[in-house]
């Protein structure tokens, strides 16, 4: 979808442009207005609690990433920026919004928009013709989800992960902790208090 790479090209179509970014907010906004507890935050991440979350990406390393609810992209672009010019990465989404949005923003032939749930990463891997994911980033508000729905994309995604890999995680909410370390057999949690709400990044290893 854009020819974006590590080699300095671009990330999306305008990509740094006001025009662009206001575009990007529209777009949260009236999906925040549609389904506020799908979201967590009226306003996108801020740029310190995307670098805190992919300081913890080995890129030299990393070849298949995904991204659970990508929204309007504030990840999606930082992580094309850095990646591997062979690496893919692979975003899931729910809203319809958000899924048009990250096809007209980003013209990267890396990545890979994907209309469904986290529950089926199994099964979107396999289809993109990955086995496993180095990386799955996500900050899907688990706290306002079933605790079956939470548990079986926790389960689902350590059984995808690479013996190296790890699931980042970054919630508005602390009762995430827990579910965390029921599944993966270490968790390290940082805190990053400029973000709206302030956040918690975990670094789950299967």
């Amino acid at each position: 979808m854009s020819n974006d790479n590590q080699n300095g090209s671009r990330a999306g179509n305008g990509a740094g442009n006001d025009s662009s970014k206001n575009r990007g907010l529209l777009v949260f906004g009236r999906a925040f207005l549609k389904t506020p507890a799908m979201l967590g935050s009226i306003i996108p991440s801020s740029r310190f609690l995307v670098e805190r979350t992919l300081r913890n990406v080995d890129w030299s390393r990393a070849r298949v990433l995904v991204e659970y609810g990508p929204g309007v992209g504030t990840f999606t672009g930082k992580i094309l920026k850095r990646m591997h010019p062979e690496a893919k990465l692979i975003v899931v989404e729910t809203q319809s919004d958000f899924i048009q949005h990250l096809e007209n923003h980003f013209q990267d032939p890396r990545l890979h928009v994907v209309h469904g749930s986290a529950e089926d990463v199994s099964r979107t891997l396999q289809e993109l013709g990955a086995a496993s994911a180095d990386y799955v980033l996500s900050g899907i508000p688990f706290s306002l989800m079933s605790d079956e729905m939470r548990d079986s994309i926790l389960r689902t995604t350590r059984e995808v992960l690479e013996p190296e890999g790890a699931m980042l995680v970054y919630q508005f909410s602390p009762t995430i902790r827990k579910p965390l370390e029921e599944v993966f057999s270490r968790v390290d949690r940082e805190f990053e208090p400029l973000n709206v709400p302030p956040a918690t990044v975990y670094r789950c290893v299967p």
